[in-house]
């Protein structure tokens, strides 16, 4: 059986003050709790591959300010795998950086307006 991949998707999450310490280890919790699957560990960055998503990569920026997700999708996966996948992931966002999806995406918008 072949999988049919997406293309990459990449984002920059601020982590939530108060939230960066052991920032590192609270990512590996929230793989392993959020996703059932321990992550493989190489440096500072972690990967999956869970349900829709054939990887998962989350680096810890400088400080633990930030965190860098990378993810790449399997383009056959059924909805049911799709809306699991999603749910766990926004939930694992939550967790990790201690921000709601709201809050993230109201950050995001505000980050592109002080681009422009």
């Amino acid at each position: 059986m072949m999988i049919e991949l997406v293309k990459n998707i990449m984002q920059e999450f601020q982590v939530k003050r108060g939230h960066t310490k052991d920032l590192g280890e609270e990512v590996e919790k929230a793989f392993t709790e959020g996703f059932g699957v321990r992550p493989e560990k190489e440096g500072g960055t972690y990967a999956i591959s869970y349900g829709a998503l054939s990887r998962m990569e989350v680096r810890v920026g400088e400080g633990g300010k930030t965190v860098t997700v990378n993810t790449v999708s399997r383009k056959d996966a059924d909805e049911a795998t799709i809306l699991d996948t999603n749910r766990r992931f926004r939930t694992f966002l939550d967790r990790v950086t201690g921000f709601s999806s709201k809050e993230r995406v109201k950050r995001a918008k505000k980050a592109i307006e002080e681009e422009e």
